[in-house]
C-alpha cells in the first residue's frame, strides 16, 4: 500500500517522507482549522505529503475528570470541513467496534489505538470499511509480532495498512523507540515512527501525562536516518494549555524548521 494512491497525495513528492500531523484532540473548529492552515502551507512548500491527524474523542486518559471530546459527531464534522477546506486527507483513532462505520464516513484513516491493537474485532471492523487502516505498534510488543496485526486487516480483503511506531515501554513511567523495529515492520507495511508518543512519560502520579519535547527533533531525525517511510508529529499554538497531552507536543511555531531539516537529511540520503 502507497499513500500516495490517495488522490489528494498524487501531486507530491513520492520521494519525501510523509507527515501525520495535528492536534491531540479536536477541541474546536477554530483550532482546527488554524492548525491545519499552517501545516498545509509548510507540507505544501516542502512537497511532504500531509494527513491532518485528530482525535474526535480521548477514550484512554487517566483520570475521569480528563477532557475526552466536543462530542462525536461535531468532532467527526470538524475534520470532514479539515479535509474539504485545505484538500488533504484525515486520520483519526477509533476504540470502539461501531467506531469504525461512524468513523469511516468522515475521514480517510482509521487509527489503531496502540493499547488496542491485539482487538481483532476491532481491526477488522476497521477493515471492513475499506478505509486505510492505521496499526500503532502497542507498547507491549515486539516489531515482529505485528506482522499479525497487519495480517487481520489484509485477511479481511483489505491490503491499505501502515504501522505506526510510538516507542516500547520501559519501566513504568518512559518510553523508548527501538530502531531496530523500522526494518522489520517495514517488511510487512509502510511504517511510520510517532515522534511525540514515543517520548511521551505515561502514569505520573499526578494523573497527567508527562513528555519530552526537547527530545523530538533527536527521535525524528534518527527515525529519518533509519528510512522510515511517515512520521506522526502531535502539534499545538499552544501546547501548554492544549486538553490532551500538551506535555508532549511540537509547539507550531517550530514545525517549518524541523521539516525542513529532516527534508534536507531525507534528500541527502535519497543520493546513496
Amino acid at each position: 500500500m502507497n499513500l500516495s494512491k490517495i488522490p489528494q497525495l498524487k501531486h507530491l513528492d513520492a520521494n519525501n517522507f510523509f507527515l501525520l500531523s495535528g492536534p491531540c484532540a479536536i477541541e474546536s473548529e477554530e483550532m482546527a482549522l488554524r492548525i491545519a492552515e499552517q501545516v498545509v502551507r509548510i507540507t505544501d512548500d516542502l512537497k511532504i505529503p500531509y494527513v491532518f491527524k485528530g482525535s474526535f474523542k480521548k477514550a484512554n486518559r487517566s483520570r475521569v475528570d480528563s477532557f475526552t471530546g466536543i462530542g462525536d459527531e461535531k468532532a467527526l464534522k470538524i475534520l470532514r470541513k479539515v479535509s474539504e477546506t485545505f484538500k488533504v486527507p484525515t486520520v483519526t483513532d477509533i476504540h470502539e467496534i461501531s467506531d469504525a462505520a461512524m468513523a469511516a464516513e468522515y475521514v480517510d484513516i482509521l487509527q489503531i489505538p496502540a493499547f488496542l491493537v491485539r482487538q481483532t474485532d476491532l481491526v477488522v471492523a476497521a477493515a471492513e470499511t475499506g478505509k486505510v487502516v492505521n496499526l500503532k505498534k502497542g507498547q507491549f510488543m515486539s516489531p515482529e509480532s505485528m506482522k499479525h496485526a497487519v495480517a487481520k486487516v489484509t485477511d479481511s480483503n483489505n491490503e491499505q495498512v501502515m504501522i505506526t511506531d510510538r516507542g516500547t515501554m520501559f519501566g513504568y513511567q518512559d518510553m523508548i523507540v527501538d530502531f531496530r523495529g523500522i526494518p522489520t515492520m517495514r517488511e510487512y507495511a509502510p511504517t511510520v515512527l510517532d515522534v511525540t508518543h514515543s517520548l511521551q512519560q505515561p502514569n505520573q502520579t499526578s494523573g497527567v501525562t508527562g513528555g519530552r519535547p526537547d527530545m523530538i527533533e533527536t527521535i525524528a531525525r534518527a527515525g529519518i536516518v533509519n528510512h522510515v517511510d511517515g512520521l506522526f508529529i502531535e502539534t499545538h499554538f499552544d501546547p501548554s494549555n492544549a486538553k490532551s497531552d500538551g506535555a508532549n507536543m511540537l509547539d507550531l511555531k517550530h514545525l517549518e524548521g524541523l521539516l525542513t531539516r529532516l527534508v534536507a537529511i531525507r534528500q541527502l540520503l535519497n543520493g546513496f
